[in-house]
């Protein structure tokens, strides 16, 4: 099922932003969490109770990493799909797929027009991506994503969101933060998703912290849906 790399697709357009360097992508998002990126994917990965079996959807898929580590939890007989609106994020996805030996999907999608049918996935994970998002396009994502879990199917939404209070210390691991405009301006983004969430008709939301720096949104499909 996996495919082999390709520089030959061409992104779709959408109204969010993407990001076109994805051969800096992992370098940088290593400096910014300070080398921790694989303990937030883990701790991602058993925030969504992924289990052997699953399938699974990573939207905005960025470099492949999450999606990976998604399938590794899902086991031989789960499936692990991860989309991305930049092709170079994909190419450089597929590549990592192929030399893990990973028998993972990774293909260049949106999060406003899923091109998956209804009730495919067990679990949804969007990380590090809504913020990209104006409004409009985070509202049709999660209805896309609504559309796409199953009845019972999980969504687990990580992103930036700052904490006010914290050392000089803490405060130099706030990068990402500042990069996105300061901690005023970031200080309630993962808890103004929550309406968006539940006018998806998503339910069981639940908030918390990951880190000082992301936070997270847990909801569900109800199962007679």
């Amino acid at each position: 099922m996996n495919m082999e790399p390709t520089s030959n697709q061409t992104a779709p357009q959408t109204k969010g932003r993407t990001i076109p360097w994805a051969s800096f992508y992992d370098t940088l998002v290593g400096l910014l969490s300070l080398g921790q990126g694989q303990a937030i994917r883990q701790a991602t990965v058993e925030l969504a109770r992924i289990k052997s079996g699953d399938a699974v959807l990573d939207v905005g898929c960025g470099t492949g990493d999450l999606t990976l580590a998604a399938k590794t939890a899902a086991g031989p007989g789960g499936e692990a799909v991860g989309t991305d609106a930049s092709a170079a994020m994909i190419d450089t996805a597929r590549r990592k797929a192929a030399r893990a030996g990973q028998d993972v999907a990774f293909q260049v999608d949106l999060i406003e027009n899923i091109t998956f049918p209804d009730n495919r996935f067990d679990v949804v994970l969007c990380s590090l991506m809504m913020h990209h998002l104006p409004d409009e396009l985070k509202r049709d994502g999660l209805t896309e994503i609504f559309r796409v879990l199953k009845p019972g199917g999980r969504l687990l939404i990580v992103d930036l969101e700052s904490s006010s209070s914290g050392s000089i210390f803490q405060r130099l691991s706030d990068l990402m933060i500042q990069l996105h405009g300061g901690h005023a301006a970031m200080e309630d983004n993962v808890k103004k998703l929550t309406p968006f969430v539940e006018e998806a008709g998503l339910t069981g939301v639940e908030s918390g912290k990951l880190n000082r720096q992301l936070s997270f949104i847990k909801a569900r499909k109800a199962a007679g849906h």
